[in-house]
């Protein structure tokens, strides 16, 4: 297990579209996030140990969040034929209380420059990255309570009108399985 850590995107970087299938049916779009006073798009799979160690904690929060008004967006862009686990079929089974999206060609983790899962990228309602990086300091092994400080602050102050704070510590996580000749330049 390789630890990776996030590129940490510039912020103010507007947010990329997509337009990805979402294991629960149908496409999903930016769009989804219009209504929303801040929305969160991370990346993540289902074979990931680090992503395993905050699952709990993330679904907690996600569902304390989304009834105050921020949307959560899902992708999974791992090599599937290479990590089955992360496969639709198998990310349709987790049951999240948000929408979870396959990108298959991998073009919108490289749009994002996500390097990692987890990955974190919060766009306040103007759409301009106001935090990317980690969920909090808890890592498998390191004997730390998860408990989503750094993305709950950063939510906290967007929804208290309140400048995100620049200092941001970067996500670390297992390497997006990227597909052989697919791996951006930003990641070699």
């Amino acid at each position: 297990m390789s630890a990776i850590p996030s590129i940490m995107l510039k912020l103010g970087t507007k947010a990329p579209n997509f337009n990805l299938p979402s294991v629960n049916g149908g496409n999903l779009t930016l769009n989804y996030t219009k209504n929303s006073k801040a929305f969160v798009v991370m990346f993540i799979c289902n074979h990931c140990p680090y992503v395993q160690h905050i699952e709990n904690e993330l679904v907690s929060l996600t569902k304390e969040y989304i009834q105050q008004g921020i949307a959560f967006i899902a992708i999974s862009s791992n090599n599937v034929e290479e990590y089955p686990d992360d496969s639709p079929e198998k990310m349709a089974k987790k049951n999240y209380p948000f929408p979870y999206l396959y990108d298959e060609s991998q073009e919108v983790a490289k749009a994002y420059k996500a390097a990692c899962t987890p990955d974190f990228f919060v766009f306040d309602e103007n759409s301009e990255l106001a935090y990317r990086g980690q969920f909090d300091d808890s890592r498998p092994g390191n004997d730390k309570a998860v408990t989503g400080t750094d993305l709950r602050e950063a939510l906290d102050h967007i929804l208290e009108g309140k400048e995100v704070s620049k200092d941001q510590a970067p996500s670390v996580g297992c390497n997006i399985k990227w597909k052989a000749g697919n791996e951006p330049e930003y990641f070699k």
